[in-house]
């Protein structure tokens, strides 16, 4: 099982993006956080309120969700990465069985 980690400018944003990659049945769920991002981008330092996707998936998934991610997210450097996670035996199984594609 992994966790795939992205970030948007808005909770509409990461709404719309995950939703579509959700109804694809590419991961079994997404949870959002409202977080507070300090980065260097374009030779400066940027502040910004952000929200975070937290999607579950099984690993064999992350290709395809990295890939929608991208061609979905409108960030022109969009942050996606996977955690590789464990889980007790029922969760792992119904992400398994969730996320089918």
């Amino acid at each position: 099982m992994i966790i795939v980690y992205t970030t948007f400018s808005s909770q509409e944003e990461a709404e719309k993006v995950m939703n579509e990659i959700l109804l694809k049945k590419l991961i079994a769920c997404v949870n959002f956080f409202p977080i507070k991002s300090l980065y260097w981008w374009n030779e400066k330092i940027e502040n910004s309120e952000e929200v975070v996707a937290i999607a579950k998936t099984k690993a064999e998934n992350w290709e395809k969700v990295k890939s929608e991610i991208k061609g979905l997210h409108p960030y022109e450097v969009p942050c996606i990465f996977k955690i590789n996670v464990e889980a007790d035996e029922e969760y792992d199984s119904w992400i398994n069985r969730t996320a089918e594609n």
